[in-house]
């Protein structure tokens, strides 16, 4: 009988043995994990779910009720940049529901994410600056998936990989 070639080793004062089959195996499993969503499509798969989750989100959870109560809301809205309150509350509708659509479908995308990037850190650190971080993390959280976005562009699921852009 053959017997196959051992390595040991010593963790936390125990000693351990490893035949070698087991350590090609062990290679192999950690080569095939660590290549699972790596691909170009799985990427792409990965940016259309955070582009349309976020950017839906954030239409219909912010935007749109923004929109739909406009006139309500444009004299009393913060005015950050002084520009006065029908300007800001503008810029925050024109972010957070046409930036967001586009954001959503893919069209434009690093563009679209800019304006949206912009507005939730003016809402984080601006119009809640004196506030404690648990009224920052919403806009924060919003942040970080456009900003990511401005970098990675839409993915190849996206009217901008349809476009050419």
């Amino acid at each position: 009988m053959i017997s196959q070639p051992r390595k040991s080793g010593c963790l936390f004062g125990k000693k351990f043995v490893f035949k070698t089959s087991n350590l090609s195996l062990m290679k192999k499993l950690i080569s095939l994990a660590s290549s699972i969503g790596t691909s170009n499509k799985n990427i792409s798969v990965g940016l259309l779910i955070l582009r349309a989750a976020t950017g839906l989100f954030m239409l219909i959870a912010h935007g749109w009720p923004k929109l739909a109560g406009f006139s309500e809301k444009s004299g009393g809205f913060p005015d950050p940049i002084g520009l006065g309150s029908p300007v800001s509350l503008s810029l925050a509708v024109f972010a957070e529901v046409i930036c967001a659509l586009a954001v959503a479908l893919g069209v434009f995308t690093r563009v679209a994410a800019i304006p949206l990037v912009i507005t939730m850190v003016v809402a984080a650190f601006i119009i809640h600056g004196d506030d404690p971080f648990a009224k920052k993390e919403l806009a924060l959280l919003y942040a970080i998936p456009f900003l990511t976005l401005v970098f990675t562009g839409a993915g190849k699921f996206s009217l901008d990989a349809k476009l050419g852009k």
